[in-house]
């Protein structure tokens, strides 16, 4: 049996605050296998989005185990930790993230430059993640001529560009609409269904019953991993 493509084995944080601490995560332990589609879902202030943070090697763990791609993340230099989270992880924002003065193929191609693919492959490669997206009409719009729905969909192409193994969501049909966030996420099931892991970070409860599996966090502990 392969590797799960995320394992968290008793993950513990603390953060300081002043002379106080906040335990954001009290002993978290669950594994993800390449291709799964899921939701972690939890109130503001659950930890949902510190347990988001370690998978997406943006912050380590005060004690416990977290491993992506098998590779155990505190043992990690930074620049190793980068070049993890550029090769393994796409990120998508509930706000976006995209370059303002870039146009949307500009933005897209971002990811590739800091992978040292050469400028005509990384055009090819953009055009072709946005065609997926059915954005091939809008490739040198800057981001405030698009809407909503299509900033998040060149925010996924961005996020998909590079082939990740895992993608991560934050919150990615926040800021959306009703309609156009059943769109976005139709869209994350069509990625996933060519074997992307996807994870998607909500509070949600919507979100988190549209998922095959959702593990719910409650002050910083699982409070239940149903799967579907």
């Amino acid at each position: 049996m392969s590797e799960p493509v995320i394992f968290m084995e008793d993950v513990r944080k603390i953060y300081s605050m002043g002379e106080q601490e906040v335990h954001a995560l009290r002993g978290i332990s669950f594994s993800v296998e390449q291709g799964e589609f899921m939701s972690i879902m939890g109130p503001s202030g659950s930890g949902k989005s510190t347990c988001m943070n370690m998978i997406g090697c943006l912050d380590r763990p005060t004690s416990g185990i977290v491993k992506i791609g098998g590779r155990e993340t505190a043992k990690m230099t930074e620049k190793k930790l980068a070049e993890l989270r550029n090769k393994t992880i796409g990120f998508v924002f509930q706000q976006y993230h995209l370059l303002p003065t870039m146009t949307v193929l500009e933005n897209v191609m971002v990811p590739l430059r800091y992978q040292g693919i050469e400028r005509a492959l990384r055009r090819d490669m953009a055009l072709s993640a946005l065609e997926k997206v059915g954005l091939s009409d809008r490739i040198n719009h800057l981001p405030n001529e698009l809407s909503g729905g299509q900033k998040q969909r060149v925010a996924i192409a961005r996020a998909t560009v590079t082939k990740p193994a895992i993608i991560l969501a934050d919150e990615p049909t926040g800021a959306l609409d009703s309609a156009t966030g059943k769109a976005v996420l139709e869209l994350f099931g069509e990625i996933n269904s060519t074997g992307t892991t996807i994870v998607i970070v909500t509070h949600d409860p919507g979100i988190g019953a549209s998922t095959r599996r959702c593990v719910r966090i409650l002050d910083g502990m699982i409070q239940g991993d149903e799967k579907r």
